[in-house]
């Protein structure tokens, strides 16, 4: 027997003014599409935005559904969007933010499991890393320099 041990390295933002410029442009198109998220069950709303090697943006929020299963959250709506329109183009950074309607969100809300499996699928594609930048409604803002800081052991087509 042996043990693993497996480390995650993050940067830590005290706010959104302590970023690049590129990227504070890039989590407030977040956040403007964040209001526009179709939360009516949850409201909790989500805003992504992807920033393309082709230095084209692309956004998207969650939308639900009252059978859950069938809604899709921000990040997902945004890199299928990607992947559909420009599908050569590599995602070279991704900003995430996310807001309830009943309370307010300080903490940094990283994306789920299943957000975590399609954005693996498509950094293992391109074989470049996504930068992942991710806040609450306000506060601060945590950087990941690859998926793998937040899904070490991604499964992939390799397992197949």
């Amino acid at each position: 027997m042996k043990e693993i041990s497996v480390t995650s390295s993050f940067i830590v933002y005290d706010n959104l003014k302590e970023l690049t410029a590129e990227i504070q442009d890039l989590m407030n198109q977040a956040v403007e599409i964040r209001k526009k998220a179709y939360a009516p069950y949850s409201q909790f709303r989500v805003g992504a935005a992807l920033l393309l090697d082709n230095g084209k943006i692309v956004v998207g929020s969650n939308q639900e559904n009252a059978a859950y299963p069938s809604g899709l959250c921000a990040e997902r709506v945004a890199i299928f969007y990607a992947g559909s329109v420009y599908p050569e183009a590599k995602i070279l950074k991704m900003a995430i933010t996310a807001a309830s309607d009943t309370n307010k969100t300080t903490a940094p809300i990283p994306p789920c499991g299943s957000c975590r499996q399609s954005i693996a699928e498509y950094e293992i594609k391109q074989d470049t890393p996504i930068e992942i930048y991710f806040m609450g409604e306000t506060g601060e803002v945590y950087q990941s320099a690859s998926l793998k800081n937040l899904l070490p052991f991604m499964f992939d087509k390799k397992f197949l």
